[in-house]
């Protein structure tokens, strides 16, 4: 099991370095678009739809609304650049929906009733995965070489590290008992740890091949860094809930070792909106 959860990792990880480089910024935005419905796919079953007629009207109402998506942002092959304005608005509209999934977790699992729902499930997926899915084209936008993209992944895979080996050997206080017993505040510390140190290099690199930063900036950065790790644990703790409210132990099956799409981007999802509407606030100033 070891064995194939590190080939599928390095298989995964070459793929994205090499979609994320290689391919066009509205190729990326098609082959995006196209992962996201197989994150769709999974999503349908934390709402409890099963088989191709159960959940099939779910992944065309998304893939109708990433439609309109492309249409609203301007995303077409002779585009340089999208509507900035109309991008926040749909990440501020993603990190809102993080930011209350934090009460969701807190009154776990005594307010199920307020939210257990296949509707309301169902419009919480729209709110995790679209928003992500604009965010990381906007980061192709913003530098066609994929390095922003490529930071981003790189900094949750830090707390997702960082996190994994302090609770591993440190682990005493649980965080989420209810949600993911493994999970420890040690390991939170060390997940924050571990991304504030690449966090550091990033915004070096940034400051250094890209644009002086000021301090204010600097600043900024290293605030956006502590939002990543919250955020991904909030977005791993959320997968958590909506798998443990179905009875489930993994999203799908889509990776060998791994579990589903979901079980791998569930920080990601979480940690995109906030790093996406930073980046951006402070390439502006």
């Amino acid at each position: 099991m070891l064995l194939q959860r590190i080939i599928t990792a390095l298989v995964l990880l070459f793929a994205f370095v090499a979609i994320t480089i290689f391919l066009s910024a509205f190729q990326f935005s098609v082959l995006l678009a196209l992962l996201v419905l197989i994150a769709a796919w999974e999503w349908a079953g934390f709402i409890g739809l099963t088989g191709v007629s159960g959940k099939l009207p779910y992944l065309a109402t998304l893939a109708a609304m990433e439609l309109g998506i492309f249409f609203l942002l301007g995303i077409n092959p002779e585009a340089l650049s999208l509507d900035e304005l109309r991008v926040s608005m749909l990440l501020i509209l993603g990190l809102i929906f993080w930011v209350l999934s934090l009460f969701m977790l807190v009154g776990f699992p005594d307010n199920k009733s307020l939210w257990n729902d296949e509707s309301k499930i169902a419009v919480m997926g729209i709110f995790a995965l679209l928003p992500t899915w604009v965010g990381l084209l906007t980061l192709k936008y913003l530098d066609p070489t994929g390095h922003y993209l490529l930071a981003l992944v790189i900094l949750v895979a830090a707390v997702d590290v960082g996190a994994y080996f302090v609770g591993v050997n440190f682990g005493s206080k649980k965080l989420a008992p209810n949600l993911s017993p493994k999970k420890s505040w040690e390991g939170v510390w060390g997940g924050l740890a571990v991304c504030m140190l690449v966090g550091v290099g990033f915004i070096w690199g940034l400051h250094t091949y890209v644009e002086p930063l000021t301090i204010f900036q600097i600043g900024l950065l290293l605030l956006l860094m502590i939002l990543l790790c919250f955020f991904s644990v909030i977005g791993d703790l959320v997968e958590s809930m909506l798998k443990r409210n179905q009875g489930i132990k993994d999203s799908g099956a889509i990776l060998p070792g791994h579990g589903g799409m979901l079980d791998r981007i569930d920080g990601l999802m979480a940690a995109t909106p906030a790093f996406v509407l930073t980046l951006m606030l402070v390439l502006n100033m």
